[in-house]
């Protein structure tokens, strides 16, 4: 049950990745997207735990605010410093080199948690990675790093994002709720992007980034929660890189929505996943 959660939680928070991408094609702002997606998901977060009687526990451990400020400084400036390691070097290696916060997360799983790890499903999981890894790859790009820092930022990435996806594992194992944190660590990502509202400029701009960023939100909030029920119910060893095949949907979508083709990378990409995940389910 846990593998098609997991599946399920790469597939919707894959929506909200295509959102944003939209959103960009289509002349959004950037800032105005990312509020946003963090309003509407922490909206998401809040009714979930309303019906579920568990929002009256917000306020009942600090350990919530803790890990949500963790979790949510890994979601915010992740992205953040995401953004600005693309703006000095190419995608082809941005993208693949900080999805490897998703190592990160399989090593804790393994080594501080015991998690069980056999051949069958290393092999699995290398395939998914490869998966992740060849979908980014763009070959008309070229490789060149235009600033040093991009390294730092790459860095930064690889960290950030980590805490966002290997943070759930450790509150989980804390025996924390997963939805109120993920409440509290996506309220707090919606006020550290409200200032620089002030200084958007474009109507247009900022109508686009937020109806997109809305949509995006609602698709973040599904996927990190069905992410967090997986990490609850299944290793994060193999939770994790089925999590970060997402960045397959997003690349299927805009195969289908701008008409693109299907490159052999692609292609290629493609059959891992399917790989992967049939031999980690075997």
């Amino acid at each position: 049950m846990w593998m098609i959660t997991a599946v399920g939680s790469a597939l919707i928070f894959g929506l909200a990745g295509l959102a944003m991408k939209i959103s960009q094609m289509r002349g959004g702002s950037n800032t105005a997207l990312l509020l946003a997606l963090y309003s509407s998901g922490t909206l998401g977060f809040a009714i979930h735990s309303a019906l579920t009687g568990a929002l009256t526990d917000l306020f009942a451990d600090w350990r919530i605010w803790a890990a949500g400020a963790v979790i949510g400084a890994g979601s915010a400036w992740g992205n953040a410093v995401f953004m600005k390691a693309l703006a000095y070097g190419p995608a082809s290696l941005t993208s693949p080199l900080v999805n490897m916060n998703i190592v990160l997360v399989i090593l804790m799983g393994t080594w501080l948690y015991h998690e069980p790890f056999t051949g069958r499903e290393l092999l699995g999981v290398c395939l998914l990675l490869l998966a992740v890894i060849l979908i980014a790859v763009r070959r008309k790009e070229p490789l060149t790093i235009k600033e040093k820092t991009w390294g730092v930022y790459v860095a930064a990435g690889i960290l950030l994002f980590s805490l966002r996806n290997g943070g759930l594992k450790v509150t989980d194992e804390l025996e924390l709720n997963g939805t109120l944190i993920l409440l509290a660590a996506y309220l707090m990502s919606t006020l550290w992007f409200l200032p620089p509202q002030r200084r958007l400029v474009g109507a247009a701009a900022r109508r686009t980034g937020w109806r997109w960023g809305l949509l995006a939100g609602i698709f973040s909030y599904g996927g990190l929660q069905l992410y967090a029920q997986a990490l609850a119910s299944g290793p994060a060893s193999l939770a994790a890189p089925i999590f970060a095949t997402n960045a397959l949907v997003i690349a299927l979508g805009s195969i289908l929505l701008y008409k693109e083709r299907l490159t052999r990378l692609q292609s290629a990409a493609f059959l891992c996943m399917m790989a992967g995940l049939i031999v980690i389910r075997l």
